[in-house]
This record gives structure tokens, C-alpha cells and sequence, in this order.
């Protein structure tokens, strides 16, 4: 394992490749590990590159009760999800439903969670977020985490509109693990130990049971999570099986050509007949900028859009009440 940080820093080693890690000392006050099955963990402290000595931790071979908690700085626990029983995911999966019931479906947003504030995409996104909560008039969900999903929220709140998410304690990129939001009401978002519930969530939020339903994928730029996301929802809709008894508008946002080398591998997978043609062409709209975002959804739900491409309508009833504004 390469080292990144020359300060001090403390690696975790197993008898088993998989369970490796680091982190840095100065963050961590105590560390619970409990494991199902006989293994071995050594503790090695290291400096500057240094080892000093080490200490070997053997699990015990009794069945944990709980799942693996790390404590990290300043006290706060993380649970680091371990499914004892099926149970707890399925009861994960009605926490989710049950918040979306609360909030109201609406549009989904998708994207990665590194990108900064000061980036172009960040300020693309939070625009059409904006803009999308305006023509809908409908709740804006996210995994409630930072970068181009903090974007979205944003957006939407700038609109006056009601937001929801389905967080996760640690995104792609960050050292440190939290179970809360840094602005948003806790009534508003869950955060989910299972990935199945939180994916779970994503789905449902975009399902219309009625003409009146204004809901929508929108995939942002992102990594690895990001798509892991699309393409599971676009096979939900390719098979028919997201659940929704009417078409949910898919928009992949593809600024600054961030997509298309991804479309031109999925070309070629229409030449290798992998996929068929015009399939994946026909479960998605490919959009260049937020214009032409917000144009296929004004002809989607049949609305009005300004002159400049914008939203110029207000008034569409919410499914909750009181000030939206946070901070």
C-alpha cells in the first residue's frame, strides 16, 4: 500500500489481503472490530515510512450481535452496515419508502460527490436544479452528499422547493464519516446503512402512478458510483420492471462532452451485438447543456417555458408546507 501522508499514520493488516486499510491516527479515538470467523489483525503504527512495532489482535469465532462500529474524531459513531438479518435491510427499505411518501416523488439527480464549488459543472447543475424544481413544481431527491448532489439541493432550495435525499456516512473521496447533513432538517433525508435500501429509495422517487406524477432521472457528470446508479435505473426501464405504471424521462447530462466516450463505447456495443440497435438510444435523452434539459421536459409534461429557455411558471402545489429555505 502506498503511502500518501508522511504524517503519522496507522495501518491495519490482516491475514486476508481484503482486510487492509489506513487512516490517520490523529482522527481516530477508538476502534471496535468484531468479525464471525477466526482472523488475525496486526496493528503497526508507522512514521515517516517507519515501522514501529506491532500489535496482533486475534477475532473471536462467536457471531457479532451488532454490526462493525468505528469511532471517529471527536466522538461521533459510525456503523459500518453488516447484515445480521434480512430483516434490518427490509426494514432500511421502509424507512426510504416511507420518507418519500412524507416529501412527495419528484426528480432524482444523479452525480458525483468531488466536485467542487467553484467548477462548471457545479454551477450547470445548480442551475438546473433550480430550473427543474420551477417547471415541475415537484420535490428534488438526492444521495444527499456533497459535490454535484449538493449542487441539486441547492438549486432546488434557491426555487423554494422541497428537497429529500438518501445519504450514505461516507462518500467517494472523503476521510471522514458522518451520519448527518450539514444543512439540511433531519426530517428531510435518512441516511442508509445498505446500499439495496438507498438504491431502493433512488427508484421509487421517480415512479408515477398518474398523469399528474412530474418526475425525472437526471444524471449528472460522476465516477464510479455515479454510474453504477444510471445504469441500474436504465435497466429497470429497459426491462420494464422500475415500477412505474407510466414513462419516467431519463436525462443524461453530458456537459463539456463528459459522456461521450461512454456513448461511443456503448456504439460500439451496438456493433458487436451486444446491445440493439437504437436500444440504449431510446431509454435516455442525451442532453448537451441545461437548455435543452429543460426544453425536453417542458414537451414531456407538455409545459410552458420563457423565451430564454428558462421556467416562467409558479404555483404548483407540494406535498409539504412551511419555509423551505435552509441553511
Amino acid at each position: 500500500m502506498n503511502r500518501m501522508m508522511q504524517k503519522p499514520h496507522s495501518l491495519f493488516q490482516s491475514d486476508y489481503p481484503r482486510l487492509r486499510f489506513s487512516m490517520p491516527a490523529s482522527l481516530v479515538s477508538q476502534i471496535y472490530l468484531r468479525n464471525s470467523c477466526q482472523r488475525t489483525v496486526r496493528f503497526v503504527p508507522c512514521y515517516g515510512g517507519e515501522r514501529r512495532r506491532t500489535l496482533s489482535f486475534k477475532f473471536s469465532e462467536h457471531k457479532p450481535h451488532n454490526p462493525w462500529r468505528i469511532s471517529v474524531c471527536k466522538g461521533e459513531l459510525v456503523e459500518v452496515g453488516e447484515r445480521t438479518s434480512p430483516n434490518e435491510v427490509r426494514k432500511e427499505i421502509e424507512q426510504c419508502y416511507e420518507l418519500i411518501n412524507k416529501l412527495g416523488r419528484g426528480v432524482v439527480y444523479l452525480g458525483s460527490s468531488r466536485t467542487g464549488p467553484d467548477h462548471s459543472h457545479y454551477l450547470q447543475a445548480l442551475e438546473l436544479g433550480r430550473e427543474i424544481a420551477n417547471l415541475l413544481g415537484c420535490t428534488s431527491w438526492t444521495g444527499a452528499g456533497p459535490g454535484l448532489m449538493d449542487a441539486a439541493i441547492k438549486g432546488a432550495l434557491q426555487a423554494g422547493k422541497p428537497v429529500g435525499g438518501f445519504k450514505i456516512s461516507k462518500e467517494a473521496g472523503q476521510w471522514t464519516a458522518s451520519s448527518f447533513h450539514p444543512y439540511l432538517p433531519s426530517e428531510t433525508y435518512l441516511t442508509c446503512r445498505f446500499f439495496s435500501a438507498r438504491k431502493h429509495g433512488l427508484v421509487d422517487a421517480v415512479v408515477r402512478s398518474s398523469e399528474s406524477d412530474r418526475t425525472a432521472v437526471v444524471a449528472l457528470p460522476g465516477g464510479i458510483g455515479t454510474l453504477d446508479e444510471v445504469f441500474e435505473i436504465l435497466a429497470l426501464i429497459q426491462l420494464q420492471r422500475i415500477g412505474s405504471e407510466l414513462p419516467v424521462p431519463f436525462l443524461l447530462m453530458n456537459y463539456d462532452s463528459f459522456y461521450s466516450k461512454l456513448l461511443d463505447f456503448l456504439s460500439d456495443c451496438e456493433c458487436w451485438g451486444a446491445v440493439c440497435k437504437r436500444e440504449v438510444e431510446s431509454l435516455w435523452k442525451v442532453c448537451n447543456n441545461n437548455s435543452e434539459a429543460l426544453s425536453y421536459l417542458a414537451e414531456f409534461y407538455d409545459l410552458p417555458l420563457g423565451d430564454n429557455g428558462k421556467c416562467e411558471t409558479t404555483g404548483f402545489v407540494t406535498t409539504v408546507s412551511g419555509p423551505i429555505s435552509y441553511s
